[in-house]
């Protein structure tokens, strides 16, 4: 019985994983971006693009959630 229940939690996990972590699993929601949201990600995208993470640390990040809060917008 402890086997078999071994076996079904890796199942279990195998079929989530599969599942749940697919790249198109995100595709498959009705999630909308509304237009300001949208125009805030670019424009904010935009602004951080010069600042390469590698290079320039928590400059870019700061950089990007300082442009999100400008518009109102949650990062």
């Amino acid at each position: 019985m402890i086997v078999f229940k071994q076996g079904l939690a890796v199942l279990a996990v195998a079929l989530a994983a599969t599942t749940l972590a697919s790249p198109s699993y995100a595709q498959q929601g009705d999630h909308k971006i509304s237009r300001p949201r949208a125009g805030a990600i670019q424009e904010c995208n935009r602004r951080v693009a010069p600042y390469w993470e590698w290079r320039w640390g928590d400059y870019e990040i700061h950089i990007y959630r300082s442009c999100m809060t400008e518009h109102g917008q949650p990062e």
